[in-house]
């Protein structure tokens, strides 16, 4: 990851994987990047948005633990957060109203990111 990018920038990671979520922490910290989280669900990633400083940007996993993050990315888009979907769904399989929304498809090498 490029730390010029990312360095002192609020990166908010709602995953429910702990292993992915722990390499993209890494990966993160490396590049300077503050990272609150990670948050495995919809409400810890919402009570995060409501009691903890704006994320710069966040990196959200589609489906935790079979629910699906939507609600987050609305919020994010009504604060005109932006955000990256990290998933294994087809582009195809979300909502039209993310359509502009860029997909990192799992598994993510955070290394190469």
């Amino acid at each position: 990851m490029s730390g010029a990018v990312l360095a002192g920038r609020r990166v908010l990671r709602v995953e429910d994987e702990y292993f992915l979520a722990e390499e993209l922490d890494d990966a993160l910290s490396g590049a300077g990047a503050q990272a609150p989280g990670p948050v495995p669900s919809v409400r810890a990633a919402q009570d995060l948005l409501r009691n903890g400083a704006a994320p710069d940007v966040a990196l959200l996993d589609v489906s935790l633990g079979g629910e699906m993050v939507y609600p987050v990315a609305d919020a994010l888009l009504a604060r005109g957060v932006p955000f990256l979907f990290a998933t294994g769904y087809d582009h195809a399989a979300l909502p039209d109203r993310y359509a502009a929304v860029r997909r990192l498809e799992k598994p993510i090498d955070a290394s190469a990111t």
